[in-house]
C-alpha cells in the first residue's frame, strides 16, 4: 500500500497517509472519464432555449389574400416561417439534456480521476487549514506556503472562513468531500485534500 506524506498549512511534514490501491491506483480509461464528464456537464445545462412555432406566434389567422387571381404565390398566414416576422421552423425547444450513467461507472471514474492525480504527483494531503477569520490575505500566505496554483481543495466539512477567504483567489476552488466529482478533479491540475477528507473519500470509494 503506497503512502503519501501529510503536511501542515506551512508545508511541514507531520505524518503519512496510506493510499488504498483500489481507490488511488486504478487503471485509467479515458472513455469512462469522458462519458462521466459529459453526463455531468449535460445535467448542468438549463435547456431553457426556445423559439416560437406557428402555434405560439400571435396573429396570422386571416389569409393575407385570396388563393387565386392575384398573380402572387398562395399564402395562408403572415406567420409562415417563410415570412419576415413569422414562426421558426424546427427551432430549439426546452429540453433536458441529462442522460444516465450507472452509479458504479461514476464511482469508477472518480477513482480514475484521483488515481491520475496521484500518478502525476499532483495530489497533496494537508492536515488542515485553519484560518482565524475571513481574510484573503491570510489564505494567500497559506497558498504560497503550499505552492498552490490552479488547485481544487477538498475539505471534510463546510468551513466558512476557508471558503470565503479562498473565493477571491483566482483558479482555486474549495468543496466538501461529499461533493467531490470527476469534472472538478480533472479541471484543476492540482488536488489538495484535508487528511480527514481523504480518509472519508477513501472509505466511501472502497
Amino acid at each position: 500500500m503506497a503512502k503519501i506524506q501529510v503536511v501542515d498549512q506551512n508545508n511541514n511534514k507531520v505524518g503519512d497517509f496510506e493510499l488504498a490501491p483500489e481507490v488511488f491506483e486504478v487503471e485509467i480509461m479515458p472513455e469512462i472519464l469522458n462519458q462521466v464528464v459529459r453526463a455531468q456537464r449535460a445535467s448542468q445545462r438549463q435547456g431553457t432555449h426556445a423559439t416560437k412555432t406557428r402555434g405560439l406566434k400571435s396573429g396570422g389567422g386571416r389569409k393575407p389574400w385570396r388563393q387565386k387571381g392575384t398573380g402572387r404565390a398562395r399564402a395562408g398566414s403572415t406567420r409562415s416561417p417563410l415570412w419576415r416576422g413569422g414562426a421558426v421552423l424546427f427551432g430549439p425547444q426546452p429540453r433536458d439534456y441529462a442522460f444516465k450513467v450507472n452509479k458504479k461507472v461514476r464511482k469508477l471514474a472518480l477513482k480514475m480521476a484521483l488515481s491520475s492525480r496521484v500518478s502525476e504527483e499532483k495530489m497533496t494531503v494537508v492536515k488542515s487549514i485553519d484560518l482565524a477569520e475571513i481574510k484573503t490575505k491570510a489564505f494567500a500566505e497559506v497558498a504560497q506556503n503550499l505552492g498552490l496554483n490552479k488547485t481544487l481543495i477538498v475539505a471534510k466539512n463546510a468551513d466558512k472562513n476557508l471558503e470565503m477567504s479562498a473565493r477571491n483567489m483566482p483558479h482555486i476552488k474549495v468543496i466538501e468531500a461529499d461533493k467531490l466529482n470527476v469534472y472538478d478533479v480533472l479541471l484543476y491540475p492540482e488536488l489538495v485534500m484535508f487528511e480527514a477528507a481523504a480518509q472519508d473519500v477513501q472509505e466511501r470509494l472502497k
